[in-house]
């Protein structure tokens, strides 16, 4: 891979890809234009990191302790490796424990999950006739949800249901006709679990609705309007999005009754992901130029998103072929193959996996060391969504897009 590429050896100018006019842009296949979706400036695409020690020092206002949860969940959360609190953690955990509805804005990466999940196991504790509804856009991220729900709970006979498509219903069905004091799912089966007679929304008083921008991008929205309707108008309401809009606003005002708006975000992207843009020039492919970033020993376990289901496969076999440890995931492949990908990449057994956007929202997975658009997102929230997979919790990640 010639250094040229990269802005920091080069000095890369983003000037040199911004044109003057739209009807330009059309002319040409031009960088920055998806193929789908909208002309994202490739100027956005780069930004320097700013770790840790060179960024003003976050100092929380509370400690762990100084929750008003139970000790066991305090435990619990120190054993999950976390020192102190999260700005989104330390900001939203006390609200929500004194019963406010919640707007929370953060980027990905942030500790989220447990922000809203600590508050509201505690709540069950405390009246073990509650029951709590959390929504998710995609199977991946509630099964995720799910998991940590079940790490902080455990040894307090406090149960969970998972309820998402791609999986068998049955088993959901189920689980659904033991003792359980929350559900975890996606918007369309848990409404199908509802049509069924499966579900009965009654006595469910607080509920979560975790990347909700994504549920309005993927059409959920009249679902989770059919739910929100069987809830108790007296709830709790927690809302969470990486990112928001006027479509976003209106969903809230809908939603909500006078929420308290948390927003911990810096910028648009988390400060410690260093950005920067990959020129495909000289007569080179793209998949030469991959292979050489591959090759080199930094790029140690990489996220590798693909505009389609048959490109990202298409491109995982490649790369599998060439030696290197990868597999795909997308909306082609069962629920259980795609959790087996995603089980290995977590595990590191192997160290390249290559996706669609399915696995661009919310998923957590440790010591992801770079992320590459090899194409272009359709949108910068998409992107905004890709790269906060690198860079979580204070680490130093890479996000890398490719330019033709």
């Amino acid at each position: 891979m010639p250094t040229r590429s990269f802005n920091r050896v080069n000095g890369f100018r983003p000037r040199r890809f911004l044109y003057k006019s739209s009807q330009t842009r059309r002319r040409r296949n031009l960088p920055g234009r998806s193929q789908r979706g909208e002309n994202i400036d490739p100027a956005k695409f780069i930004n320097k990191a700013i770790m840790p020690e060179t960024a003003d020092c976050f100092v929380p206002e509370h400690k762990f302790q100084d929750f008003k949860i139970d000790q066991r969940l305090i435990n619990a959360v120190t054993a999950r490796g976390y020192k102190l609190p999260t700005p989104i953690q330390d900001q939203v955990i006390p609200r929500a424990v004194e019963g406010f509805d919640i707007v929370g804005i953060a980027n990905t990466g942030t500790g989220k999950t447990a922000a809203f999940l600590l508050p509201l196991i505690d709540k069950i504790i405390n009246d073990r006739k509650e029951k709590i509804l959390i929504i998710a856009p995609t199977r991946e991220l509630a099964i995720q949800i799910d998991q940590e729900f079940k790490f902080f709970a455990k040894g307090m006979g406090i149960f969970s249901v998972c309820c998402v498509g791609g999986m068998g219903i049955g088993r959901q069905i189920s689980d659904l006709r033991r003792s359980y004091s929350a559900i975890i799912g996606t918007p369309g089966r848990i409404k199908d679990l509802i049509g069924r007679g499966k579900i009965s929304l009654l006595g469910f008083k607080t509920i979560v609705l975790d990347e909700a921008d994504r549920m309005l991008d993927m059409g959920f929205i009249n679902d989770t309007r059919f739910i929100m309707s069987g809830i108790s108008r007296e709830r709790q309401v927690l809302f969470f999005s990486a990112t928001i809009s006027n479509e976003i606003e209106r969903i809230i005002r809908e939603f909500l009754r006078n929420p308290v708006r948390i927003s911990v975000k810096t910028r648009e992207t988390a400060e410690t992901i260093e950005q920067d843009v990959i020129k495909i020039e000289g007569g080179r492919s793209k998949l030469e130029v991959l292979n050489d970033l591959l090759s080199r020993e930094e790029f140690n376990k990489v996220l590798i998103f693909g505009r389609t289901k048959y490109g990202v496969e298409r491109l995982s076999k490649t790369l599998s072929n060439s030696g290197f440890k990868a597999d795909s995931i997308h909306g082609n492949k069962n629920h259980s193959q795609r959790q087996k990908a995603l089980n290995l990449f977590k595990g590191n057994q192997i160290t390249i996996l290559v996706a669609t956007d399915v696995a661009a929202r919310g998923l957590d997975i440790a010591d992801v060391s770079h992320v590459i658009n090899y194409d272009v997102p359709a949108t910068y929230d998409d992107y905004i969504h890709r790269i906060g997979r690198t860079g979580r919790l204070d680490k130093k990640g890479v996000a890398l897009t490719f330019i033709d």
